[in-house]
Order: structure tokens, then sequence, then C-alpha cells
């Protein structure tokens, strides 16, 4: 193997022409495969800077060969880079995560071809259409397929000279009404061949010149008086129309087209493709495309439309994205829409993305919880710019009414859940009236001085709820006491779910569907039930005081009594005396009774 510098003197000699470039470690394995328009240009770009990214600094220290091969078009090295990560499975690609084997429908290459359903397509001549997303599909078409045509299900060689020899006999699914017996020569070959046409049409998911061809056959037999004929071909239109009834018509001017959402989490993206045939969509699935660079969404777009065109044999010389991928593919044009039904079936894909990858996240978080919590916190480490992992995060809010009983409630998660032994109250003692930054500042400061004082952990990451005052408020405090920069710190405001960051002007949004957000709300809403809960107990407690224990000679044993007893104020008013001596004796009884004769 060559030395690190021959790797940089041979990327000196690299054309500037497209191509596919191939890095290998010491152990002669590869590393990564990589496309470029300009082989020299890009490949001098992994060593002639630091990159951001660790990982791609870890792939370029351990590269010590390349090795490229120059192609025509970018399109050309496109094709050969999916080809080479399918064949190599290269450690730093994007791995395409496939493990399952879709269903595919036959049409066998012989006399009297069958139209049967499988997995694996082999190199037998025959042709094979789909993958289908689900066995179901496949078996749908199947089935109408052969209630319309009637075609054989036996395996029999039906040659021309074993026809004309007899060598088979009919069978119970002539009797059935299921097949018109090829075998003893009750049907010729051209008329099957002709039917097998059609159901190649209806597979393919071209329904509406099938429609249009039964309809005229129908008006034909008609015309003729051959009502039976036409009342079969009906019932051939019958099935086709209920089952085009079923498939998700667009609009028939779309035509044929491909269609591409997307949604990413930390690692993954996750790509749906949806096949249009003549206005309906006829096929969809979506793949999960694990990212290893950080790579960025049109190259993983490239990727995924060279696959699945290829995967599903697409001829659609149109295809719907959200961004252009950066690439020009032969026959190929690329529409991103801004209104009407192409925005619409975007939107729908995307949404097929989006569900996808919740649902695998669900299954990963019953199957793998630890691998569940940390994608949820690398993705908000992501979405923050945090420089660590945060595994323990506090969030903060104040609770009052107009300025009385003020409270502060200070929630913990671990893990991105709730660690409720943690949980801290605080009733502010220095703020009058309704001042809820100076609450925020007193509450943040009495915890982390405490937390500094008994030398315990501090949180990776403070969520303070309020805008910018009450984040500037933290901030002040944060200062005084030298954890500025020790410890992450934004603001969320409730209206428009802003996040806001220490001396930046401009709020962040995040994505409504992250779980980025989705773990900040909850601990938004945590901190604001524990604070209004608080608040509230204390509300009561100054409510029943001021109604009772503030009578002079009546305390709280006594006023806690008489609650107990009579329910409320009112129903003390209510009893008869002798009930309330009975309760706490003559003496206090004669000091509440006149007490609360003179309270409002």
């Amino acid at each position: 193997m060559s030395s690190p510098i021959d790797v940089r003197d041979k990327v000196s000699l690299l054309p500037t022409k497209p191509g596919v470039y191939q890095f290998y470690d010491s152990d002669g394995k590869i590393l990564y495969v990589g496309k470029a328009t300009n082989l020299k240009s890009r490949v001098s770009s992994y060593f002639a800077k630091h990159h951001p990214d660790g990982k791609t600094n870890a792939l370029v220290r351990k590269i010590v060969d390349l090795r490229t091969i120059v192609v025509e078009t970018p399109y050309d090295a496109l094709l050969l880079e999916n080809s080479l990560i399918k064949e190599y499975q290269p450690r730093y690609n994007i791995q395409l995560r496939d493990d399952k084997s879709y269903p595919w429908i036959r049409i066998r290459n012989e006399h009297f071809p069958r139209i049967e359903g499988m997995r694996n397509p082999e190199d037998d001549g025959s042709e094979y259409i789909g993958p289908f997303a689900s066995v179901r599909t496949m078996r749908t078409l199947l089935k109408l397929v052969h209630q319309m045509y009637k075609l054989r299900t036996c395996n029999y060689d039906l040659s021309p000279a074993n026809v004309a020899k007899g060598k088979y006999k009919r069978c119970l699914e002539f009797h059935l009404g299921n097949c018109k017996a090829p075998c003893e020569a009750l049907q010729d070959e051209a008329e099957y061949d002709a039917n097998v046409a059609l159901a190649r049409q209806v597979v393919k998911g071209r329904i509406s010149g099938v429609v249009r061809l039964l309809k005229e056959q129908m008006t034909a037999h008609a015309e003729k008086l051959e009502f039976e004929k036409a009342e079969e071909v009906r019932e051939k239109l019958e099935r086709l129309e209920k089952y085009q009834a079923r498939s998700t018509v667009v609009h028939p001017d779309i035509g044929d087209v491909d269609v591409f959402g997307l949604a990413r989490n930390t690692d993954s993206t996750f790509v749906n493709y949806m096949r249009v045939i003549d206005g309906a969509i006829v096929q969809g699935i979506t793949i999960e495309l694990k990212r290893k660079l950080d790579e960025p969404d049109d190259e993983v777009l490239q990727l995924a439309i060279a696959e699945l065109r290829q995967r599903y044999r697409s001829s659609a010389t149109e295809a719907i994205v959200h961004m252009e991928p950066g690439i020009d593919m032969p026959d190929l044009h690329f529409t991103v829409p801004q209104r009407g039904d192409k925005k619409h079936l975007l939107e729908l894909s995307t949404r097929n993305a989006q569900y996808f990858m919740i649902d695998k996240q669900k299954q990963e978080s019953l199957v793998d919880p630890e691998a569940a919590t940390n994608r949820i916190l690398e993705q908000l480490k992501q979405d923050l710019r945090l420089s660590e992992l945060p595994r323990h995060i506090e969030c903060f809010d104040n609770s009052n009414t107009q300025g009385t009983d003020p409270v502060s409630a200070c929630v913990v998660f671990k893990d991105a859940k709730p660690s409720k032994k943690d949980y801290r109250h605080f009733n502010i003692r220095t703020v009058e009236g309704p001042d809820d930054f100076a609450s925020m500042e007193e509450a943040v400061e009495r915890r982390y001085a405490r937390l500094q004082t008994e030398g315990e952990p501090l949180p990776q990451l403070v969520v303070i709820d309020g805008g910018k005052g009450q984040l500037h408020a933290a901030l002040n405090v944060f200062d005084r006491l030298g954890l500025r920069g020790k410890i992450a710190v934004v603001g969320i405001a409730k209206n428009l779910e802003e996040i806001f960051f220490p001396g930046d002007p401009y709020p962040l949004h995040i994505d409504k569907r992250s779980s980025s957000l989705r773990l900040i709300q909850h601990m938004r809403n945590e901190a604001h039930r524990f604070g209004i809960t608080h608040h509230r107990g204390k509300r009561s407690k100054r409510t029943v005081r001021t109604a009772l224990e503030d009578i002079p000679g009546v305390g709280p044993g006594t006023a806690q009594k008489l609650l107990k007893r009579f329910g409320s104020i009112k129903g003390i008013r209510e009893a008869s005396s002798e009930d309330v001596v009975a309760e706490i004796g003559a003496k206090k009884a004669e000091v509440v009774l006149k007490g609360l004769a003179v309270l409002p």
C-alpha cells in the first residue's frame, strides 16, 4: 500500500472529469466510495482542510490509498457509485437499510404464459413487474387479472406439440369457470396472448387505456346483438373500475410521474417513493438511508432516486421533489411544486416518510429503549447546537395570581425522562408584586447556588419557560455564579414555540414534529403543572387563613377542626351554636361566631 504522502501526490494528478473515487485503508479494504463532477476538486477537498464533522476527520486519517474511475457524465458517476456501495458496503458510506425481499409479479416466458406472484426475481427470461410495497397489493392485482381474463394456473408445458397430442385434460379450474382450457385447445394462443397483454397493462397500473378498450368492446358486442359477450365485458369493466376507485387518483392530466418525499432524524434519512401512472398512485414504498458522514439531503436524494427508479424500472420523465438534487439525469426533469395537485402529492409522500420514521422510532423504543433515548438526545444536541449530550436537563416556570403567592418550579429530566424525586419548588421571598423576571432570577439563583455549595452535579442544559426577558434574568444569575459557558441555557416562548439563545436576537423554530421540540414541550408542561399545583395549594391555605385564622383567638388547629366538621365557612355559619360548641367548646365557639358575624 502507498503511504499517506503518496495519496496526496495522487490527488494532484487526478483529472478534472466526472468519476467515482474509492478510499482504502492499510488492509486494502474500501473505506468510502464517492462520486464527483470534478474528481480533482472533490477529492482534494478531503485533504485541504479540517472538517467540522468528526467522522470525516476519522475517515481522512485512515486513508492510505485511493483509486478512481472516470466516466462520461455525473449521472454515470451516480449510477456507478450506487452499484459499488451495494457491492462493497463501505463503512463510511450511506447504507440502504432494506432487509425485506419485496413481492413481484412474474409473467412467465412460455406458451400460454402464467401470471403469478413471487419474491427475488430470477434471470429466466420471464417479465417481472414490481416490486410491490406489500403482498396484499400484489395478490389484489393477481386476483383481478385472473377474474377478468381467466388465465391458467397449472404448470403444464402447453407447447403446440403437446396440445396437438392431447397430452393434458381440462381440470377443475375449467369447470369452475376460472380457465378456458387452452390445454385442450378450447382457447387459442392468439386470444390468450391478447388477454395477457391487457393483464400486463393492468398490473403495470395503466388502467385508463384498458377501460377505454373494454368500453369499445362492450359497445361493439351490443351493436351486433351479442348480449352475452357484452355482459362479460361489462363485468370485467365493473371489476376494473372498482379496483381503480380504490387507488388514489390525483388528476389524469398529471400522467406518469415519480414522487420523492423526505424525512430525517439525527442519523438516517427516510425517502418515500410514490409511482404515479395515468394520474393514480399505483406503488409506494419508503426506504431508510443511514447517513455516515452527515451527508446533505441533496446527496441522499440523488442516491435514492437512482436506486428506486432502477429498482422499479421507472420510465417517468418527471420527478416531483422538495429540492433540486443537483444532478442532471437523462430523460428526467425535476419539479419543485409550489401549489396545486403536484404540491399535494409531494406533501402526501413526505407525510408517508414521516409516518414510517415515527413508526420505526416507536418500534426502536420498545426493542432498545437506550438507543431510542440516545437518538432523542442526539437530535436535541444537534437542534440546539450543544457541545455535549444533555442527559441532565432542568426547566423553570413561574406562577402567581396578579402578583400574589408567587412561586417558581424546577423540574428535572434525566435521560429524557422526568426524575420526580429531584423536582423542587420555590416560594418567592424577595419580590413584591407581579415581577416575573425578578422571580425567575431568585429561583435560578437559589437552585444553583445550593447545588454549587453542596457539590451536586450541574445539568448540561437549562430551559427557561419564557422569552428574552426571563432568559436574560437567568443569565444574570449565571454570570454572578460563574456558570456562564458551563451550562447551556435556552428560553422557550409559549405562543410560537420559539427557542431563544443567549445573545442571539433571532429565535430558532424547531420542526413541530421533531422529537427535540416534543421533549422541550414535555418539560415546559411538566414545570407548569408542578408549579401551578404548588401555587394553588399555597393560595388555598392563604384563603382559609384569611377567613378564620385572622379572627383574634382562632388558630390553625381550631380552623382545621371546624372546616373538617362543617366543610366551609358557609357551613359553619349555617350550623347551630350547639353544634359549634360541641366541636370546639363554648369559649372558642363564642369567639368564632362573633368573628364570622362581622366577616363579609
